[in-house]
């Protein structure tokens, strides 16, 4: 039997990070994985391809509709969706190799298996693959969760994975939806229901609440829906639904609210995207244990340790935002925690993403958990519309939306919806990870033209500081 310092279960964002930092510390260290590849979700099946879908269908859209303001002209242009599709394959082959290399690099050793505890300190694993083999047994000294989480669903809805489906199936369709129809207005629907739309699919969006990505600013959901409807997706908010069916290649849902009794849509294909659950399956917790709370995640306290000891838990396994960046920050966490050092991760600053066009980006605070905090507050915005570099680039939807403490100038919260976002939102997180103040980002010199530009200004304004500059 062999005895390791760290075995970890799963090789996600969270997994294969903690055990790159463990192998840096000098810990023998080994990682299960029960599927061919390693990457988990992320690198497999979820933020990877899905941005390399995005990716391919954002420059289809601005060719088929801005390339001509640009005074470029493409005539006869196509989507070519199998090959859109091998072409994600390839970028997430070469991601998950790399992964495979920093394993190497870091004497990790790597075992493909479903693991299952027999008691705190020893793990079975089943081989998986062709020929299976025997089962062996594994002692650590120290064991760390990291299995992750998969799509959740509604008790009323069956998932075929053919007509309705989940984000993983949406990712790997090898025809155009007619009408793709999508329950849920979150991050996932909304980005998936994008790379569709932009192909020429009909894409209607049904959301029990009354904003699209409900859990960040408010500001941030209105000025994404007012873009989306832009770009031909139909949004039906305050709708719950009822039921989902299938009948051959036709799939009918069924929800209430909204200005009639019952809203009836049919299309051919429907992807569910409520979600995602905690996945402890098969893992006999109870045998190491290791407790679960009310929501199906695994218990910790706030070093991510469960409640066997020597047993540790992260990423979408345990509480909090089910995010890759959120998983490896608490993965080198833990490993750190281990390794005797004293690490830290501020939850408050890890920020969340939306990968449509316009970009969407938040961290810190809202405005709407400041008022319920009954915080004294200020709010800075500047609008894309003024940004030389947006509009020299064509891409002037947006704005950014500083909001600092009343008295003291502390950034609390910053919420950006625009172009390149998604990088402008890392400026925000560091300065908020040294308590900065508006005033300090406005003395600090921004290249001029950049979109980071509009960071600056918001804040010039949020200081008090009439704009300097487009």
């Amino acid at each position: 039997m062999t005895t390791y310092d760290v075995l970890i279960i799963g090789s996600g964002p969270g997994g294969y990070i903690a055990a790159v930092r463990c192998g840096q510390l000098g810990l023998k260290t080994a990682i299960i994985e029960k599927y061919p590849t390693l990457g988990g979700t992320c690198l497999n099946v979820g933020c990877i391809p899905s941005k390399a879908v995005l990716e391919s269908t954002e420059l289809y859209q601005k060719a088929t509709h801005q390339f001509a303001e640009h005074g470029i002209a493409a005539d006869n242009l196509r989507a070519d969706l199998p090959r859109m599709m091998a072409r994600k394959d390839q970028v997430v082959k070469k991601v998950c190799d790399g992964v495979v290399f920093l394993m190497k690099k870091n004497k990790v050793d790597v075992i493909h298996g479903v693991a299952s505890f027999v008691n705190a300190t020893t793990v079975q694993v089943q081989p998986t693959g062709e020929g299976g083999g025997e089962a062996q047994q594994l002692t650590a000294k120290n064991i760390i969760i990291a299995t992750g989480s998969k799509p959740s669903t509604l008790p009323f809805i069956t998932l075929d994975k053919e007509r309705v489906i989940t984000s993983t199936e949406a990712l790997a369709l090898r025809e155009l939806p007619k009408h793709l129809i999508i329950v849920g207005g979150g991050v996932i629907g909304l980005e998936l229901g994008s790379v569709y739309a932009r192909l020429g699919s009909k894409v209607s969006v049904v959301e029990y609440t009354d904003a699209i990505i409900p859990t960040m600013d408010r500001t941030l959901g209105k000025e994404l829906l007012r873009s989306l409807k832009k770009q031909g997706l139909e949004f039906y908010l305050s709708h719950k639904v009822t039921a989902v069916e299938r009948a051959g290649d036709t799939v009918t849902l069924t929800a209430e609210g909204g200005p009639s009794a019952e809203l009836k849509l049919e299309g051919d294909y429907c992807l569910v995207s409520v979600g995602r659950r905690p996945y402890t399956d098969g893992l006999n917790l109870a045998a190491a244990g290791v407790e679960l709370d009310e929501k199906g995640r695994v218990k910790v306290n706030d070093d991510l340790q469960t409640t066997a000891s020597g047993i540790w838990a992260l990423g979408d396994v345990v509480r909090g935002a089910m995010l890759a960046h959120k998983a490896s920050d608490e993965g080198v966490y833990v490993a750190e925690m281990i390794a005797g050092k004293h690490p830290e991760v501020n939850y408050l600053l890890i920020p969340g993403v939306v990968y449509t066009w316009p970009e969407v980006a938040g961290v810190g605070y809202t405005e709407e958990q400041l008022k319920e905090q009954g915080k004294a507050y200020k709010v800075g915005s500047f609008p894309y519309s003024a940004s030389g570099r947006a509009l020299a680039g064509a891409d002037t939807e947006g704005l950014v939306k500083v909001l600092t403490d009343a008295q003291t100038d502390e950034i609390l919260g910053v919420h950006m919806i625009g172009a390149r976002i998604a990088d402008i939102i890392a400026e925000a997180v560091g300065i908020m990870h040294f308590r900065g103040a508006a005033e300090d980002v406005g003395l600090m010199s921004h290249a001029h033209p950049t979109y980071a530009e509009a960071f600056k200004e918001a804040c010039l304004n949020a200081a008090g500081i009439g704009a300097l500059n487009m």
